[in-house]
């Protein structure tokens, strides 16, 4: 099982990634743009989810699609984001690597085009 120490070490390699808090909740940002956050005790009571962690990533929203479809046991939405580029990451069955490579991805898409060509020069 995944926490969010996890998170934190995964996303504090990326460029200028700070630890932050969103709504209450653990999260990392990018030069103040959020790009996870741990879901509140409301949104585990709204959704009536109450068997795992889950962390809010970012996505394209076309791509939303395609994440949910291809990973189903460890990615999933509610209504709340219906039209939102994001995804929730059920923490209790996720790999460390897609972990990985979906804060990257969520990094990607929330922070400014400097830092992403930082990061792919690296």
């Amino acid at each position: 099982m995944a926490t969010f120490d996890d998170v934190r070490r995964l996303g504090m390699a990326l460029p200028e990634m700070t630890e932050s808090t969103s709504y209450g909740t653990p999260a990392l940002k990018v030069r103040k743009k959020l790009v996870c956050r741990m879901w509140s005790e409301r949104e585990y009571n709204r959704d009536d989810v109450h068997d795992t962690e889950v962390l809010v990533l970012f996505c394209e929203l076309e791509m939303k699609p395609v994440l949910l479809e291809n990973h189903p046991d460890v990615l999933f939405t509610v209504p709340h984001y219906d039209g939102y580029g994001a995804v929730l990451v059920r923490m209790a069955d996720v790999d460390l690597d897609d972990l990985a490579d979906w804060l990257e991805e969520s990094y990607r898409h929330r922070a400014p085009p400097t830092l992403v060509r930082q990061l792919d020069a690296d």
